[in-house]
């Protein structure tokens, strides 16, 4: 009964899909031309800006345009924000905010720099007072600028910038911010010097602990700003692919159990079967071995596809709620084909185990449900045995995945004045997580 239900639902969507005239989620013109450009520039190189407006006091904001690449080492255009301070900036130079943004999708009009007033404080649709269909904005966005820094938030490749959005992929997505601090460093109108801080939430945090384990890409010669100097990394609530699949590429046998393992982590509901579909939609793009078939039912899979390239995320649960209710389980396959390739793809895709090449803290909270807090104290251990400095910070009273931003902002603003005086940051690797008083 329950895969007759879900195959008519399947055959009735996929049905009204055949009978409508089907394109590509609609977009801004400045989205429009950039999705029509070629990715041939040096790394960071701006090749579109638009000024617009900010409420921001004593800021300047910038849509912005520039080239990165991906972990297969494919170049692509990657959309983002700049703001920086008005004025004359001092003589070397305003340090860098490079800031990455929560899960809000992967069609290409998903992008945070697409809403009508991007340049604000972050806006989180989750939260009551939330006035958007998605997450926008930028935590401590007035603050850093009061303080004198350029801020720049990357859209990451494939949500406005063309091209499929390697969702979850902290690998490409780090490189997507790293290649933004390069775009703002190289805008004389910005100021921008060379130190710089990486800061990030949920799907940004990963992004942020893989910059910080990417010497070989920090330090690449013949961007357009080879100058960086990577001098602090804020996590909050982040996740790590990789460090929840030891020895998931020794065989199929053990990538088969650990991907099954992690399917079934995130299958509860669904809302996080969207996150995990989402995911997997994200690593197929990284890798032409990899199709959805593998995972999903040949229905599912469609299905999946439509509505994951057309939609952000929180329309996608919707969609999958109202057309599948709780037989959404029965899209996935009996059995996991070629999961050694999907375990391959993940693990490179995720952060290196190499040591940081700056001081990380992440910052959690005891309800997080969406980011399993273990993650990030995996990651610790690991990267603390390598010699790193990685200081978890556990936030007061009961906080959730969706108000960690707000809840440590006051900690990680005080946390990164610090390491742009020079001083030393705290290590906890001994002590394991702390409680501020």
């Amino acid at each position: 009964m329950k895969r007759n239900f879900v195959y008519l639902a399947c055959t009735l969507v996929l049905g009204l899909f055949a009978s409508a005239v089907q394109a590509d989620p609609p977009v801004a013109p400045f989205y429009e031309d950039v999705i029509k450009m070629s990715p041939s520039g040096k790394l960071g190189q701006v090749m579109k800006k638009e000024k617009i407006g900010t409420s921001i006091k004593g800021a300047q904001a910038w849509k912005i345009a520039y080239v990165s690449s991906d972990v297969a080492g494919r170049k692509h255009l990657v959309t983002g924000l700049v703001v920086a301070p008005l004025g004359v900036a001092p003589k070397e130079g305003r340090p860098i905010m490079a800031w990455g943004h929560g899960t809000t999708g992967a069609a290409q009009n998903c992008g945070p720099s697409q809403v009508l007033n991007p340049a604000v404080p972050l806006n989180e649709y989750f939260l009551i007072g939330g006035n958007s269909w998605t997450d926008y904005g930028i935590p401590s966005i007035e603050e850093f600028i009061k303080e004198g820094y350029v801020v720049v938030a990357t859209d990451y490749q494939g949500l406005g910038g063309g091209g499929d959005h390697q969702y979850a992929l902290a690998a490409s997505n780090a490189m997507d911010m790293i290649d933004s601090a390069r775009a703002a460093s190289s805008m004389k109108e910005t100021g921008a010097g060379n130190k710089t801080i990486v800061y990030g939430w949920s799907q940004g945090g990963g992004a942020v602990l893989a910059a910080a384990s990417m010497p070989e890409y920090l330090n690449k010669k013949g961007t357009v700003a080879d100058h960086l100097e990577l001098v602090g990394v804020v996590a909050l609530a982040p996740h790590d692919i990789a460090i929840m699949l030891p020895n998931a590429t020794t065989n199929e046998d053990n990538a088969k159990k650990s991907l099954d393992g992690l399917i079934k982590m995130f299958t509860g509901n669904v809302f996080d079967f969207s996150h995990m579909a989402m995911s997997m939609w994200g690593v197929r793009a990284s890798d032409p071995r990899l199709n959805l078939t593998d995972i999903f039912t040949n229905d599912g899979a469609k299905v999946l596809d439509e509505v994951i390239r057309n939609k952000c995320m929180h329309a996608v649960a919707d969609t999958l709620n109202f057309n599948f209710s709780n037989q959404y389980k029965a899209l996935l396959k009996d059995q996991i084909t070629n999961p050694l390739n999907w375990t391959k793809a993940m693990v490179k895709g995720s952060v290196n185990p190499v040591k940081p090449v700056a001081p990380v803290v992440i910052y959690w909270g005891n309800k997080d449900t969406t980011n399993p807090p273990i993650m990030g104290k995996l990651y610790q251990d690991q990267m603390c045995q390598m010699g790193g400095n990685v200081n978890r910070v556990q936030l007061p009273g009961d906080q959730s995945h969706f108000t960690t931003p707000g809840s440590s902002a006051p900690l990680y603003r005080t946390w990164i004045k610090e390491r742009l005086e020079g001083k030393p940051a705290l290590n906890n690797c001994q002590q394991g997580s702390t409680l501020p008083s």
